[in-house]
């Protein structure tokens, strides 16, 4: 009769070859006891590269940065109690931003749930609606078929990438003894299955209809985030031409930057749109919009008021649509609309719609003040893959980035656009593609000062910007508010060189633009994790 910690541990094995056969290569590991089979399994399963992250927050926003990088599911795993608690806040941003997780609890079995046990919650529907889909299992039971737990891994796995990726919940109870007493031999593999998802192909019905509504008007098309794919951004730069209209691509929509034409490409428009009032003065009747709604307020009210025609193009089941004015709703790949569209008969609009807004791009230009933005994108090497800050960091990327032949991979954690676990997102990108860069302001990082951790090891330089606070709100009314400096501002005094030696980073102080330049190029030169301070108070 096999014992208690040999069957958890075989147990373990099984699904966890579950997950390899599915595809999975990354699992986050947060060390605890009673999550010890698993651990184990995962650290002995020679398909799987583990990455152990001591805390729960860290580490879920570390699996967070692999997965976006990846597109593929990453599993995390945490022991019973609080840890997997932890997990919240980067499980909301994975849900609402569309990143594959999974999520591993270990958990007390049933007789000890209810009773006052130390170390015990209720942790099957933890997270609630954040979840694509909960699974709870029972405890290892001998003579157990490998096969229920290779289907559940892979049921899982499919649940977490589509129709719509997100985080998908195993919650997994063990009874004591937590090691096997005797000697293990590796469990056998299952077959390796591949899932295939159909394409979705655009409504040619509805598409007529669209293309009797822009056709031979003025109008725009918007990009927000999206999720990368071959040929996406010649197909929506070849619609743009074809209907001689602008496209406003906002740093996350993988537009700005990469050898693509983008002669098409509103890129200054927070500068202009705030100055002019482009839908009273130049009327356009129609917008088409892919991917996440707009981050800047100047483009969010521009596309609100919009009303005519608003498109939306959006594979994913979801609703985006906060200013209530979608009048199409194609759920579709970008590239198979546009390519659709292209296919049909459109008439372009006048050459003076997109050359009146040219004039508005050139003269942002002319205008603009450089400032750290241009310095960090003159001197970031080619084919990065860039991490932006939530509050200002991501405006400031949004007004100043501009664009270039360069390959910049640009990324946010967007979904609810949090200042936790930035660093540590940051750090599971740079795991995952080898190097990566991240700028973000000073209470991001100090918020995920544990997020330095991650970055021991690895390729990254992350650059803060010392503003002296909550530079953000200097931009929103509380401003004027005489509580602002205490409730708003809350300037800290941490010493973020010690912070950096505390992890074993590279740090420089940068006192201006200029200094900054030579700090980034000492950095990028030597390699490893740095920390660049930018003062700017």
């Amino acid at each position: 009769m096999t014992d208690i910690g040999t069957l958890n541990f075989t147990w373990s094995q099984a699904i966890i070859g579950g997950f390899v056969a599915a595809g999975i290569t990354d699992a986050v590991i947060s060390p605890g006891s009673r999550s010890t089979p698993l651990a184990l399994a995962m650290l002995r399963q020679a398909g799987l590269r583990c990455h152990i992250a001591i805390d729960e927050r860290s580490a879920a926003f570390f699996g967070l940065g692999l997965a976006k990088s990846r597109h593929c599911p990453v599993l995390l795993l945490a022991t019973s109690g609080t840890a997997p608690a932890n997990w919240l806040p980067a499980v909301i941003e994975a849900s609402q931003s569309g990143i594959p997780l999974i999520l591993i609890s270990a958990d007390r079995p049933p007789e000890l749930q209810d009773c006052g046990a130390n170390q015990t919650v209720s942790q099957p529907g933890l997270f609630g609606s954040h979840t694509r889909a909960s699974h709870t299992l029972g405890t290892p039971e001998p003579g157990f078929n490998p096969g229920y737990l290779h289907r559940v891994a892979r049921q899982a796995c499919e649940q977490a990438s589509w129709p719509h990726p997100g985080p998908v919940h195993i919650n997994q109870p063990f009874r004591e003894p937590m090691l096997p007493s005797e000697p293990v031999l590796s469990g056998e593999m299952p077959e390796k299955i591949s899932i295939s998802h159909p394409d979705l192909q655009p409504d040619l019905n509805a598409l007529g209809d669209l293309t009797r509504r822009i056709s031979g008007r003025p109008g725009i098309i918007v990009c927000g985030e999206m999720q990368s794919r071959d040929g996406q951004n010649e197909a929506l730069v070849a619609l743009a031409a074809r209907l001689r209209c602008p496209i406003f691509a906002e740093p996350l929509s993988g537009l700005r930057f990469g050898p693509h034409d983008r002669s098409h490409l509103c890129v200054r428009y927070n500068d202009w749109l705030g100055k002019t009032d482009l839908v009273s003065q130049y009327r356009p009747e129609w917008v088409i919009r892919f991917g996440a709604y707009p981050v800047t307020r100047n483009l969010q009210k521009l596309v609100s008021e919009i009303t005519e025609t608003h498109a939306l193009v959006d594979p994913w089941p979801r609703w985006i649509d906060p200013a209530r004015r979608l009048t199409h709703l194609l759920r579709s790949e970008p590239a198979a609309i546009c390519k659709a569209l292209l296919d049909l008969s459109l008439v372009p609009f006048s050459e003076t719609w997109l050359s009146a807004l040219g004039k508005f791009e050139g003269n942002a230009e002319a205008d603009e003040k450089r400032n750290h933005i241009h310095v960090l994108l003159e001197e970031v090497p080619d084919d990065t893959d860039l991490f932006v800050g939530n509050s200002l960091a991501i405006r400031q990327m949004d007004t100043h980035s501009g664009s270039a032949d360069k390959t910049l991979r640009i990324y946010a954690n967007r979904g609810a656009s949090g200042i936790d676990g930035n660093i540590s997102t940051a750090a599971g990108i740079a795991a995952s593609r080898g190097r990566a860069v991240a700028l973000i302001g000073d209470l991001t990082c100090q918020h995920d000062l544990g997020g330095l951790a991650l970055a021991q090891g690895q390729n990254i330089v992350i650059i803060v910007v010392n503003n002296g606070g909550g530079g953000i709100f200097d931009h929103l009314p509380q401003r004027d508010l005489p509580e602002f400096t205490q409730g708003w501002r809350t300037p800290q005094n941490v010493n973020f060189e010690h912070a950096a030696l505390a992890f074993g980073l590279g740090y420089a102080a940068a006192d201006s633009d200029d200094d900054l330049r030579p700090a980034l190029r000492h950095a990028f030169a030597a390699g490893g994790p740095h920390l660049i301070e930018l003062r700017q108070c």
